[in-house]
């Protein structure tokens, strides 16, 4: 099956990055709108690592038939709503069958 990405809300904690982050040149690239399709629970070309990681598991569910997770959690029980694992710019991601 094919699964859709696609960024729903990038935050940006400028508070905690000027107590804890080392300065960085370049940061993540996700804008919010932004939308990768999945084939075969496969990463998508252009997909952040990072967010792959946060985000494979339940793809990959999704992609095999499964889905419905944690028991009726989303709406739509074909999808899941999953943020990356930066802490200082994480993006949601929805995630679902089409």
């Amino acid at each position: 099956m094919k699964v859709k990405i696609t960024a729903i809300r990038k935050a940006d904690y400028t508070d905690l990055q000027a107590l804890y982050e080392n300065p960085i040149e370049h940061t993540c690239d996700v804008r919010e709108g932004q939308s990768w399709i999945s084939e075969n629970g496969e990463k998508p070309e252009g997909m952040c690592d990072s967010a792959w990681e946060s985000m494979r598991w339940f793809v990959q569910e999704l992609a095999a038939g499964r889905g419905n997770f944690y028991d009726g959690w989303m709406k739509n029980p074909s999808s899941a709503m999953i943020s990356c694992n930066d802490g200082f710019r994480p993006v949601s991601f929805y995630i679902c069958v089409i």
